[in-house]
């Protein structure tokens, strides 16, 4: 008859070993337990998500891991360091640790944030910027994976997860009604153009075509003329521009200086008559001073840009209708693309951008350089969040060099009509120890500082 291991005093069973390698298998054990939850319930659960935060936080892992409303590609743009731990993170043949400690905990919380954001689709209708943000998060999934973003994706039939990836990619897809809608003249017709719409339209018009297209872009035309004539009036009601008294008043009623001739004359006061006799008149200044300048408006084109991306280009063709200011218009992602031949046309500028992507702003500093004549008749506009892969240096020592030749440069976090805007700290205070703080993101604010540039 077998005895039963007696227990030591003080001990007693537990379903879980002890010491710290039992501390980290239950803390890898909550991620995923938080994992499962988020992915088959709708609800969050207060306790997993207070547990996750606090391992996350212990690890020094950013918050934004848990949130599935943030991408894994803004996730990597802002902490740049995590692009090489996600690389073939799940690659097959990867060699597993006999005891878990804190690394294997610190890959779990890596591996739920792919997991969560591919896998827990919702329900319910999808817009163009949700399926982008999708298909970016697919790729880092793949990628995880050992393979070429896109790979499974490309092969469902060869392989069974490459085609659960594209079952949701099409189910997606399908729960995009917009197309159904654009395709009816009469449903079209009964859409009101805003921000958002335009948005889904800008990133799913190379899906469109026939009398889809033709209904985008009349929905886009529409907005673009909206905004722009929104635009024009706050243009034409910013005063700014230096008045150049080196040109004599214009002696006419509109320019006479009341206030100032009363004032000059009042050694005229008749007390007798009770009159004030004027023997002068004064007269305001109206002239200004008006060079030939330059304008530079360089603009990020990735998806948390949208709404800066169709403000500027309407302004920059607002501008480039006034008299001696040439306008050039660039927008990047992590490639440039020159659009100052359609900068009068803003709607066939929208029409050529390719939202979506990361930032590579060295690429656009490139093209801008050149474009340079006088620098100290250029003014150059960089709307951007700033939030680089790991060109951040090369991109401010591009900017200082550019600042420094004489060039008015304007950084801006976003244009939009709320002025919220989110800008990378590094790069925030680089352009405030260089003298150019980043300006709100109301867009009145940059048509001033525009008009007091050009005008």
């Amino acid at each position: 008859m077998s005895e039963t291991p007696s227990e030591s005093p003080g001990e007693s069973p537990s379903a879980f070993p002890s010491g710290p390698s039992s501390a980290d298998a239950n803390r890898r054990q909550l991620l995923y337990w938080r994992l499962l939850s988020r992915v088959f319930e709708a609800d969050e659960q207060p306790a997993l998500e207070a547990g996750s935060m606090a391992v996350v936080g212990d690890l020094g892992l950013p918050a934004a891991l848990l949130d599935p409303g943030i991408s894994v590609d803004n996730v990597v743009q802002r902490f740049p360091e995590l692009a090489a731990e996600f690389d073939g993170l799940m690659a097959p043949g990867l060699p597993e640790s006999e005891e878990i400690g804190p690394e294997e905990v610190r890959r779990a919380a890596l591996v739920s944030k792919l997991l969560l954001n591919v896998f827990a689709t919702g329900s319910g209708s999808v817009s163009a910027s949700g399926l982008a943000r999708w298909q970016q998060d697919a790729g880092w999934f793949e990628r995880a994976l050992g393979h070429e973003p896109g790979g499974l994706r490309a092969n469902p039939a060869s392989d069974e997860l490459g085609g659960v990836l594209a079952g949701l990619e099409g189910d997606l897809v399908s729960r995009m009604r917009l197309r159904e809608v654009l395709a009816d003249p009469t449903l079209a017709r009964q859409l009101t153009p805003s921000m958002s719409l335009i948005e889904q339209l800008l990133r799913d018009k190379a899906n469109l075509s026939g009398i889809a297209l033709a209904n985008a872009k009349a929905l886009i035309r529409r907005f673009v003329d909206e905004v722009a004539e929104v635009l024009r009036t706050q243009v034409e009601q910013t005063s700014a521009g230096k008045i150049d008294r080196s040109v004599p008043p214009k002696r006419v009623f509109r320019n006479l200086d009341l206030d100032r001739t009363i004032w000059k004359n009042l050694t005229n006061w008749s007390p007798e008559d009770q009159r004030l006799y004027v023997d002068r008149l004064f007269y305001r200044h109206t002239a200004r001073k008006n060079t030939p300048s330059r304008l530079i408006v360089v603009v990020d084109q990735s998806g948390s840009m949208v709404d800066s991306m169709v403000n500027c280009t309407i302004l920059a063709s607002i501008f480039a209708g006034l008299p001696k200011v040439d306008v050039h218009l660039i927008a990047y992602d992590t490639r440039a693309i020159d659009l100052t031949p359609w900068v009068h046309d803003p709607f066939e500028v929208l029409l050529r951008t390719d939202l979506g992507g990361g930032n590579d702003g060295p690429v656009a500093m490139a093209m801008a350089r050149p474009k340079i004549a006088e620098p100290r008749n250029t003014v150059m506009v960089w709307i951007s969040d700033f939030y680089e892969f790991d060109r951040s240096q090369p991109l401010f020592d591009g900017i200082q060099a550019v600042h420094r030749s004489g060039v008015r440069f304007i950084p801006v976090g976003s244009v939009n009509s709320s002025g919220r805007q989110s800008v990378n700290p590094w790069f925030r205070q680089k352009f405030k120890d260089l003298g150019t703080p980043v300006i709100s993101g109301h867009i009145r604010k940059l048509v001033f500082e525009l008009k007091s540039f050009l005008t």
